[in-house]
């Protein structure tokens, strides 16, 4: 599976599904859940609504409608509400979120996936603690992925790309 960085709108990533970081309703919200709504439609919002919310660390999906992604994959992180925060339950919850919306992913046969920043925004986790939380998941599920080619993190700033870059820079250097 090839992993990529990058700086972008994840509302115009052509692939075969691109990730919401979504609220537990999955009824659109801030950030880049509110984006993929207005962006998707209305149909998306209908659709949502069938779905019964989703709890924090699982996963769901969609179809695309107006957005040039087929599919959307709707995960929720953890939000973050303790000034000492995250805590070890957490910190699980942000692995399970992406570990469980890859599996979902290679469950429908997707074979490219963009994903934001789960849960550095609002929801407050640490910038600084993401990274390692992400890469895991993603080399942890490496493992026993069948379709999934290529996953792409797009950050929507200079601040959540430096951190992934950075992080990624130190893993290489280690190998």
């Amino acid at each position: 599976m090839k992993f990529k960085i990058e700086k972008g709108d994840i509302t115009t990533y052509a692939v075969d599904a691109i990730v919401n970081a979504a609220n537990s309703t999955l009824l659109g919200g801030g950030g880049v859940d509110g984006a993929i709504h207005r962006k998707a439609g209305p149909e998306l919002l209908e659709e949502c609504r069938t779905l019964n919310g989703c709890m924090v660390g699982e996963a769901k999906i969609t179809k695309g409608y107006n957005l040039t992604a087929k599919h959307v994959i709707h995960t929720v992180g953890p939000n973050i509400t303790e000034i000492y925060g995250p805590s070890e339950e957490e910190v699980k919850d942000l692995y399970n979120a992406w570990y469980n919306l890859l599996e979902l992913a290679d469950e429908h046969g997707l074979k490219t996936i963009a994903f934001p920043s789960i849960s550095t925004g609002i929801y407050s986790f640490p910038l600084e603690k993401a990274p390692s939380v992400v890469y895991q998941a993603i080399n942890d599920y490496s493992e026993i992925n069948k379709n999934i080619k290529e996953v792409t993190l797009v950050c929507f700033d200079d601040q959540t790309l430096s951190f992934y870059q950075g992080y990624m820079d130190r893993f290489k250097s280690s190998i």
